[in-house]
């Protein structure tokens, strides 16, 4: 996972299917403030872009704003923005990144202050990448995982900053620390 200061495996989680990622980020959601950013890793195709659109649609929206929001991959458009209580949802696609410091361009100042930044790809930020971000590894499921099944489901790992005390209710609900 990607970490620049001391973080800690709080949660690994089977999830069967797109269901169950529906219900783990509804119960992450609430965990969440301005300010946070969730550095999404996995292999093509693990989820990440479904994870994030769950997320986004587990927040209230804003007034004005659609209650289910229509979230496409931002892989072309780099980034798109949702309007969500308690903040702006940034949604970042860096795949097609060249060089970390083309992130400027897409405002991710403004979205690590003002926003809540869900970054797929973050590995492309290179040192970029804030210390206190969050980290959600979506991995395969093999059959043979200890806990996984046949559904071609995923695990989904969270790792936060060692001092980070918010995710209390996540863990009791999806077991912590690889429970």
């Amino acid at each position: 996972m990607t970490t620049q200061a001391p973080h800690v495996v709080i949660l690994r989680a089977f999830l069967r299917d797109e269901e169950a990622t529906v219900a783990f980020a509804r119960d992450l959601a609430p965990c969440l403030v301005r300010g946070d950013i969730l550095a999404l890793e996995g292999t093509l195709g693990a989820g990440k872009s479904f994870l994030s659109r769950a997320v986004i649609n587990a927040l209230p929206p804003a007034a004005g704003a659609p209650h289910r929001e229509d979230v496409p991959s931002p892989t072309f458009t780099l980034v798109q923005v949702y309007e969500r209580i308690p903040c702006a949802v940034w949604h970042f696609d860096l795949y097609r990144l060249h060089r970390p410091d083309e992130v400027y361009e897409l405002g991710i100042d403004d979205a690590f202050c003002d926003g809540l930044s869900l970054i797929e790809w973050p590995e492309r930020l290179g040192s970029l990448l804030p210390s206190g971000a969050f980290g959600v590894r979506l991995d395969f499921a093999e059959a043979s995982d200890a806990g996984a099944d046949d559904s071609g489901g995923r695990w989904v790992t969270v790792e936060v900053p060692a001092a980070t005390r918010r995710f209390e209710s996540l863990m009791a609900k999806w077991g912590a620390n690889g429970g």
